[in-house]
């Protein structure tokens, strides 16, 4: 017969909950902390929590189904100086080192604030500020006032189709790292930054204005997602992992 978690596991899984932890991702790093604990039985949890009028249901991701599009034309128009992804290096795609990032816009209500996300490939680090609006100009002061900071773990970085992206020379400048476009309408090609956008949205609902959300409502959103396990990265937090090689390039860094 199996014996239940301790009661002191349960006060952990609810912290977890909490936090927006899946159960997938409170099970494996229970695991690393050698307690087996499955995701079925934190499910279970959950519902017999709901049932008695609990709340950690709404803590649960909702996953909703993705529309793909098929051939559908282009017509935003080139951007000058675009370099597609067919000559990025191939390095990029083996994750097998830090610094190169995926862009992307998330907006609010139209026409209003969006947020300009970025996303580190192989520690799966999400950054992510506030634009005022969705110009080239205020989308790369946004990049670079992100990615400064920690310029030498940047080497590419790979765009979204949008006119907002249309000063990305002048970030490659600025970073001393390349730029590349995707291919129109391939949203596969920057897998990351979309899936991280659709976590985003847990916090930052699709059509609720941005108007009003602060800096420290940004940054704690941020430190949630980035100090979530992953089990890609066989359940370390994306800051866990970015800090990890960072320190073992001999390159200090502090998030």
């Amino acid at each position: 017969m199996i014996s239940p978690p301790r009661f002191e596991v349960w006060t952990y899984v609810e912290q977890c909950l909490h936090q927006d932890f899946s159960p997938e991702q409170i099970s494996g790093v229970l695991k690393r902390k050698g307690f087996a604990l499955s995701h079925e039985w934190i499910y279970q949890y959950i519902l017999a929590d709901k049932k008695r009028g609990g709340t950690l249901h709404s803590h649960l991701r909702c996953q909703r189904k993705r529309k793909r599009r098929y051939g559908k034309p282009d017509r935003r128009g080139q951007i000058k100086g675009r370099i597609s992804i067919d000559i990025r290096p191939s390095i990029v795609a083996e994750r097998s080192r830090l610094g190169d990032w995926e862009a992307d816009t998330v907006e609010g209500s139209k026409g209003g604030p969006v947020l300009v996300t970025l996303a580190e490939r192989k520690s799966r680090l999400f950054l992510f500020g506030k634009a005022p609006n969705k110009s080239a100009s205020e989308v790369r002061r946004v990049i670079e006032g992100l990615l400064t900071p920690i310029k030498d773990f940047v080497q590419t970085i790979t765009y979204d189709n949008g006119k907002e992206f249309s000063y990305h020379a002048d970030v490659s400048a600025t970073l001393e790292a390349q730029g590349f476009f995707a291919h129109p309408y391939h949203s596969w090609e920057r897998g990351l930054n979309e899936n991280s956008n659709g976590l985003l949205r847990q916090y930052f609902p699709k059509g609720v204005s941005l108007a009003s959300v602060t800096q420290d409502e940004i940054i704690a959103a941020m430190c949630r997602l980035n100090w979530r396990p992953r089990k890609c990265l066989g359940f370390k937090t994306p800051y866990e992992v970015f800090l990890e090689d960072a320190n073992t390039q001999g390159l200090g860094v502090a998030l």
